[in-house]
This record gives C-alpha cells, structure tokens and sequence, in this order.
C-alpha cells in the first residue's frame, strides 16, 4: 500500500527505515540522518537521463531511465529487505518525483507498506533550516583554550542536562589542529541535518547547553539564526588556573603526529608571527610539548578576548583545575541564580 506522507509525520513515524533513492553523490552531499541509499541510478546514469531530457523529450528520458533500471528491480526489492524485514519503508527523491514514484511502484507491487515523502529530500532542507530559527532556550558554556569545555558539556548530559556538542557534530575540535589528524568532516549540508535532527530529540522546554563557538568549527558554518541565539544567550565561562590549560592542552595535543603539528602551526604563522611561529616548530621538533603550547596560548587567548568583546550576558565561573565531574557541579550550582 502506498502513503504519502509530510515532513511533519515522516519526524513522527520513528524507526522505520528511509530509503534515499537518490544518486550515491546526492546521497554523499546531504542526506536524512539514518536513511540509507537505495539509488535507483549510478552517478553516471543519472547525467544520461538527465542530458537526455534536455536533449531529447521526457518521454524519451522516462524509457531510458526504465532501460537502465530494468535489470536492478529485484536486487532494489532484496536491499528494501534486508533494511526492512517487516516491509514498512519510508522512500524519497530530490523533490518527491519519478525516481521516488518507480522506487514505490515497485516495493508497494512487492507487497511492502510505502511512505512517500511529500516534495521529497528538498522539501526536508527546507524543514532543516526552518529549525534553526526556533526559540530554542540555550544556554552557552565557555572558557579559553584549555578550559576542559567540551569534557564538561558531556559530564552535564551525563548528569541528565540537555546537550548539542557542535564540535562532535562538525567532527572538528574547532583550533587549527582540530581535525586531530584524523577526523573528517561531514558536508556543510550535512552538518546542519545532523544539527537539526539532534534539536528535534531535545525538549524545547528545557534548557540546552552549547560550546561556546566561533560561527566556523574547522570548514563548517553554524547556521547564521543558531549562532545569533547562541551569542545572545547566557555564557558561563570556566575560568581555570593558566597551567592547568597548559596541562590539559599538552595532553591532547602532545602524542599528535609532529609534522601534523608543525604544519598546521605554518597555517596561521601570519596570525602567530615569525618569531612566535618558529619558537612554536622548534618546540614541536624538539618534543617540549608545553613549549609550544604556552607561545600558542598567546595568540589563542588573544583571539579569545576578541571575540568576546561584544558579550553582554556573562557569569564568570571560577574553577581550580579542569577536572570535569568537578567543574560540571560548579557550572551547575552557578546557573542557580538564572535558572533555579
């Protein structure tokens, strides 16, 4: 049987599996969190039907797109169920068209309980960037380079506090070093469905706590109406001793691979200056790991006071060290007077 359903209910339905019938490279550019592809056409095949359209008639598109899928259908019935042995699948294309149309012909022939997503994948961007804009009750923890700030957020949600860690999202820990030297980052496209869909699993109701960020985390953009409500909400900024940051710094960065190192330090060596920049390398090649925190922790923590110079809303939270389960009670014992 097929349905077709609202972005509205496909966010109601829950746990039945999506079927992105789109290209491999439409699917690998965005793509609905927890869906998989089912592509009714390679990359390469997708360009023909198109160029065949413009070139010839949709009719003449339509009989090729059924040449090169003619040979697929039972291998797509076999994928549809092995992602959905009770056969309930939700399917969509680009804008809810022929590809999703043929996708659900086939399945619903099969005997499969078919949801099709009305206006498709583009109507669903539509809905994700409708989200960002919400009233959205945030609360936004801060601090220097080194403050533990991300080791805190996950000691709140730990202890039941509701949580959007955009570095983890972005898959960038948001410095010239962030990727760690391993990390890969998701499209910009799917950086925010993952955003998105992380805000709908939370309660609007309750508070939300955030990292404090600039508007870019490594090459990704926090959407423009979320970053304007996280720079307008409280910050409570962690405030430990200087060495302790040191402490803390040199145990994450400190068993990077070197030459990681010294090339990312050679990418801001305008921002650092030549001095700064070569007693940075040298520390890095001469393994005094503090060292060369120490000499970025100035050009950090100036960057630092930069951006907040435009902060209004702001409770200092004074702390000893960067144990997290520490800080975390004492961020929380700090917001009692805004939020007790």
């Amino acid at each position: 049987m097929l349905k077709k359903v609202t972005i509205a209910d496909l966010m109601g339905l829950g746990g039945i599996p999506i079927a992105d019938v789109r290209t491999p490279a439409e699917f690998a550019q965005g793509h609905i969190p927890g869906a998989f592809n089912l592509p009714l056409f390679s990359n390469e095949e997708r360009v023909q039907v198109g160029t065949t359209y413009k070139q010839q008639s949709r009719e003449a598109a339509i009989l090729l797109g059924f040449d090169l899928a003619g040979p697929k259908w039972s291998g797509f019935i076999r994928s549809a169920l092995a992602l959905a042995p009770d056969k309930k699948i939700v399917v969509h294309c680009w804008r809810g068209g022929m590809r999703s149309g043929a996708m659900a012909w086939a399945l619903d022939l099969y005997g499969f309980q078919v949801y099709v997503v009305e206006g498709g994948y583009k109507r669903y961007r539509r809905w994700v960037l409708d989200q960002f804009g919400r009233d959205w009750s945030l609360v936004v923890l801060g601090g220097m380079t080194g403050s533990g700030k991300t080791r805190i957020l996950h000691e709140l949600e730990r202890k039941g506090e509701q949580v959007v860690d955009l570095e983890d999202l972005a898959q960038h820990q948001g410095s010239t070093y962030g990727t760690l030297n391993r990390l890969v980052q998701p499209s910009q496209e799917q950086f925010e469905n993952d955003l998105a869909a992380r805000l709908l699993a939370l309660d609007r109701g309750r508070r939300i706590w955030v990292e404090d960020e600039s508007r870019t985390i490594g090459q990704r953009l926090i959407p423009r109406a979320f970053w304007d409500r996280m720079r307008s909400a409280v910050l409570f900024e962690v405030q430990p001793p200087p060495e302790a940051r040191v402490s803390s710094l040199t145990e994450t960065y400190g068993m990077l691979d070197r030459d990681f190192l010294v090339e990312c330090t050679e990418r801001i060596r305008k921002r650092l200056g030549p001095e700064q920049t070569k007693r940075a390398v040298a520390a890095i090649r001469e393994g005094r790991m503090e060292d060369f925190v120490r000499e970025l922790l100035v050009y950090y923590d100036k960057t630092y006071r930069t951006g907040m110079g435009d902060r209004v809303d702001m409770v200092a939270v004074p702390v000893d060290g960067v144990d997290a389960v520490v800080n975390s009670a004492i961020v929380l014992t700090a917001t009692l007077p805004e939020y007790g």
